[in-house]
This record gives structure tokens, C-alpha cells and sequence, in this order.
């Protein structure tokens, strides 16, 4: 497997056992979970459903609290067997979930067995029947029924989301853009955790907010977000995988479990957004000053209809929330790319150029910064450190996610260049001499010096 194919898999297996790495359970809480979880099915980003052991989950949960995330990375593999696929047979295990469609992918395959004698994995028919739509859930003729539910405790579940602003004038553009609200909700108390306005709608804006909402108010148990882009994406798993915060997707087309999300966006709405809206705004700076006001003064302590209390108290009264160590924090909001070195000992980098250690060359590396200070970029080669990447050309010191600060606007001087030339040819051509430029750069500099003065 390459760089990217060990990732996804390290990450795969933290979301497996994340729920019981929770520091705060019992060892007794702590089996009772481990073995609900190997009751559990698991999609691996190979697109399969799987299943683990008890003692496969507890190894995973080992190394994970002795090596963290690197320690869940697959070892490379000696054999290279695979099970081959029937194609010719996938019909007949469509027709025969149709017919009964409380078999499962278990019976479908003893089937085949007993009539053609070709085994099929189970793991390949459930597959190949989930892409057809002909998975069971699917299948069912009664529909769902969907509790309420509610974290127990604060800091046990966030909740985040991305709500469309209104239009507000951005001086780097020299245009107005659609404002977009990246927001976190404590589901136990209802708090506004934090919420702020951005430009763009990507991925290091979710991570701005996070990094944020989690120096303010503490680390979470859980994230729990859409399936969008800015929330999608191996930089934010690879941040709460580092933190220990467990990243949880609503499945497709399901918004069953978004139900008290959209309804604080349609608060906001209704209470802040249309005010906004009403009165005017100037600038992206101006709206964030006026939400963080509102959020703190009016909508973290209004009394919530569902809970009967102000959020602010409710969230509060389970005391003072666990701080992140600074090196840890610092180290989650890394991003994280591979590379492979060229022939010169440079690997290129947004289009910038770092040389690095000579004895990588032709190989694929991990390279780890900060999109906020592209200058410094550490090297890892399968995992172990391998030096740093010393700037070799730099063209970007920023990500292009990241923006920029405006420069400031120089002060006027007030001279008039051309307004000089044009006066002194007039004068030349009333006298009939000829234009003395030295003496004009010389009227020029008297000029500014009167104007310094």
C-alpha cells in the first residue's frame, strides 16, 4: 500500500475503537463497549463491510495509547493472496435476496456454494448487493423509527455545520461574496460553542473554527458533522485522530440526526441574520464582531424551550472543561501530504521547492507544516522522522487555503509627476529653450521635501 491507502486505513481503525478510548470509562465499561463494537459491521474505505474481533479491537486500542496514531498504521503484509470475484453469479444473488429479503449475504453465499460449488466471500455479496440498492435496510416494507437523543454530559458531543450568510463587501476580491457561518453546537446544552464567518467555504476554515472552539471551551468526545467537503476530508480526521476526538458522519440522505442543528440555524435566522441584514453590513470583520456579541449576550443566555434553562448554566455546571497540551494542538492542525523526491533532492510543494536529506531520493515522503508558514516543512520517511525540508525556492510562505491579511494602502505623497513635465514644457515653449531635465528631477525633489515637511 502507498502513503495514502496506510492513512486512510490508520484513520479507519481509529474511528473504530475511538468510542473506547474515551479516557473516562471503567475497564467493566470499557469490555462491555469493546465487545459492541465487534458486533458492529465497519465500512473500510476499500468499500467492504467488516468485522473485528474482541482481541483485534483491544490490540488497536493498545497501540493507540502507546504510539497514537502512527501506531495504528499497517505493518506491510508478506503474502499477497486474494479472493476472486464471480461476476456471472451476482445476478443470481440479486434474485435470490429479492425473493427473500430478510437472507442474508451468508445464506446467499451457501447457496451458490450447495448449487455451483464456487465459494463467494459473504463480504463481496453484501458489497456488490449494497452498490445494486439491495441491502436489506432498503428492502424493509415498515419504516424507521428514530428516538430522541441527547449527550449526557458537556463536551460529549459537538455538532458543526455550515450556514449560508448574506452577501458582504471583501476588499481582496474587489467584489461582495456569500458569507458562510461555520458554527458548533454543545448538543447537551445547546451552547453556541463558537461560530465565525468566512469568505470560503473549505477545509481549513473548519479547522480555524475547531482549533478555536477547543482553546475556548475544550476538547469534545465527539464531532459530530455532514458529509460535505469542508468536514470530509483526511485533514480534519487526521486533527481529531491526533486530539482523540472521535469524527462521526450523518449517513446520506439521513437528516434524522440533525434535527436540533437546524434548529438553531433556523434561530440564527431568524434572530441575528435578519437584523444583520436590516441595518447593513460593511465588512466580513464587522459581521463576526456582531455575532460573537449576539451569540454570547443573547443566544448563550436566553432560557432554551427544550431544556428550561439558559445554555450558558447548563454548560457550566459540568465544570471546567480538560485543556489540550499546546505541542499536541499544534501538532493536530499540521497538515499532512506526500511526495516523492526527484532526482536533485528537492520535493515541490505548492509551488515551492525544498531540498531534503539526499539519501531520499526517488522515494515517497510524508511532509508535515503549517498551512500559515509554509517555511518550515518536517520530513518523515515511513513514519519516522527525517529531517526537515529547507527552503529551496519559496513562492507562497501560506497555503492558498489559508488567506492573507490585506497590505496596508501607502500614504499619499501628493506629488504630481506629471502635472511637473507638463509645466515646465509650457514654460520651455513660451521661452523657446530647450527642457533642462536635471533641473526638473531637481524642482521634484524640492517638491517632496516641502511635502515631508
Amino acid at each position: 500500500m502507498d502513503h495514502d491507502q496506510i492513512e486512510q486505513v490508520a484513520l479507519h481503525r481509529y474511528g473504530v475503537i475511538a468510542e473506547a478510548a474515551n479516557e473516562r470509562l471503567s475497564g467493566a465499561e470499557r469490555g462491555a463497549l469493546v465487545r459492541e463494537i465487534a458486533g458492529r459491521s465497519h465500512a473500510h474505505p476499500d468499500g467492504s463491510e467488516r468485522r473485528y474481533s474482541r482481541g483485534t479491537i483491544d490490540r488497536w486500542l493498545r497501540a493507540y495509547r502507546s504510539g497514537g496514531l502512527e501506531a495504528l498504521r499497517p505493518s506491510p503484509r508478506s503474502d499477497t493472496g486474494a479472493v476472486r470475484a464471480h461476476p456471472e453469479l451476482f445476478s443470481e444473488a440479486a434474485a435470490l435476496r429479492l425473493e427473500l429479503p430478510s437472507r442474508s449475504a451468508a445464506q446467499i453465499a451457501s447457496i451458490l456454494f450447495h448449487r455451483h460449488g464456487i465459494a463467494v466471500a459473504e463480504r463481496t455479496i453484501r458489497q456488490q448487493l449494497r452498490r445494486a440498492g439491495l441491502h436489506r435496510e432498503a428492502l424493509q416494507a415498515e419504516p424507521k423509527v428514530f428516538g430522541r437523543y441527547e449527550a449526557a454530559a458537556p463536551n460529549e458531543r459537538w455538532v458543526t455545520d455550515v450556514l449560508v450568510g448574506p452577501y458582504v463587501p471583501y476588499p481582496r476580491l474587489e467584489r461582495s461574496v456569500r458569507a458562510r457561518l461555520f458554527l458548533i453546537v454543545d448538543d447537551h446544552s445547546r451552547l453556541l460553542v463558537d461560530g465565525r464567518f468566512f469568505a470560503h467555504e473549505n477545509a481549513r476554515a473548519s479547522q480555524e473554527l475547531l482549533r478555536r472552539a477547543i482553546v475556548r471551551r475544550g476538547r469534545p468526545e465527539v464531532l459530530y458533522a455532514d458529509n460535505g467537503a469542508p468536514f470530509h476530508n483526511a485533514w480534519l480526521a487526521r486533527t481529531c485522530a491526533v486530539l482523540g476526538i472521535r469524527l462521526v458522519h450523518s449517513r446520506p440522505y439521513s437528516p434524522e440526526g440533525r434535527g436540533k442543528q437546524e434548529r438553531a440555524n433556523r434561530y440564527i435566522r431568524e434572530a441575528f441574520l435578519a437584523e444583520a441584514c436590516h441595518v447593513g453590513i460593511e465588512s466580513l470583520d464587522e459581521l463576526n464582531d456582531r455575532f460573537s456579541a449576539w451569540a454570547e449576550m443573547v443566544a448563550n443566555r436566553r432560557l432554551h424551550a427544550e431544556t428550561n434553562e439558559a445554555p450558558i448554566e447548563r454548560f457550566e455546571r459540568g465544570g471546567p472543561p480538560r485543556a489540550v497540551d499546546p505541542e499536541r494542538l499544534r501538532e493536530a492542525f499540521r497538515w499532512s501530504v506526500t511526495r516523492k523526491v526527484t532526482r536533485t533532492a528537492t520535493v515541490p510543494l505548492e509551488g515551492n521547492s525544498y531540498a531534503v536529506d539526499p539519501s531520499l531520493v526517488s522515494r515517497r515522503v510524508e511532509l508535515r507544516y503549517d498551512p500559515e508558514d509554509m517555511t518550515q516543512i518536517d520530513v518523515y520517511y515511513e513514519g519516522k522522522a527525517a529531517g526537515v525540508a529547507r527552503a529551496f525556492v519559496v513562492r507562497r510562505h501560506v497555503h492558498p487555503l489559508v488567506p492573507q491579511a490585506l497590505k496596508p494602502e501607502p500614504e499619499a505623497t501628493g506629488v504630481d509627476y506629471l502635472g511637473l513635465v507638463q509645466a515646465a514644457h509650457e514654460e520651455a515653449a513660451g521661452t523657446g529653450q530647450k527642457i533642462d531635465f536635471a533641473q526638473l528631477a531637481m524642482f521634484a525633489g524640492e517638491d517632496d521635501a516641502e511635502e515631508a515637511r
